[in-house]
């Protein structure tokens, strides 16, 4: 009986190799970063619509109580969505690093989840209150225009290791985008 050769590739799956089919799902939006056709912007999409499903009131937009034993206290809308965006935003992360590692690449065209991040913080400059859709609309052509361009110091954060590197680009192009869309609001347009 022959031994197989030392170069043969081997028939036991290593943990390493194995596809992180969860932290692919949430890197890709669930799909969108698959799309052969600006993935990227149907990745800020996703965001807008995340975005419109907390203003239409589909998500809860009254503080609701809590009890923990005898003590009670209200949990705002405003938090529940900066814990949203702040949960995305970790979770993107791992998920980027995750996926990157195994398509070994640095910076993976299917992984979008950047975008939503990105878009979710543009939506921070609109503050409280329910804007109509120019502002979504707005939003999103702010946040793609600095998601593109990638003023300072987004360009400089790509270069940070793993995941991290993914999402930092994408977060200041956010925080660019939510400063035009509080200066559009603060001026009445």
């Amino acid at each position: 009986m022959s031994q197989p050769s030392p170069s043969a590739p081997s028939t036991t799956t290593s943990s390493a190799a194995r596809k992180p089919r969860v932290s692919l799902a949430i890197a890709t939006a669930f799909g969108l970063g698959y799309l052969p056709k600006a993935p990227g912007t149907f990745g800020s999409l996703a965001g807008v619509a995340l975005t419109a499903l907390y203003w239409t009131g589909l998500l809860p937009d009254k503080p609701f109580g809590h009890f923990a034993g005898d003590i009670h206290f209200d949990v705002s809308p405003t938090w529940m969505a900066l814990t949203a965006i702040f949960s995305i935003a970790l979770i993107g992360i791992a998920a980027a690093s995750r996926a990157a590692k195994y398509l070994d690449t640095k910076d993976p065209q299917t992984v979008v989840i950047d975008e939503v991040s990105g878009q979710l913080i543009a939506y921070l400059g609109i503050g409280a209150g329910i804007p109509n859709w120019k502002y979504l609309l707005l939003g999103l052509i702010l946040f793609r225009v600095f998601d593109i361009w990638k003023p300072f110091p987004a360009r400089q954060a790509e270069s940070l290791p793993g995941g991290l590197g993914i999402m930092a680009d994408d977060w200041i192009a956010g925080i660019y985008a939510a400063l035009g869309l509080w200066i559009a609001r603060a001026l009445g347009l």
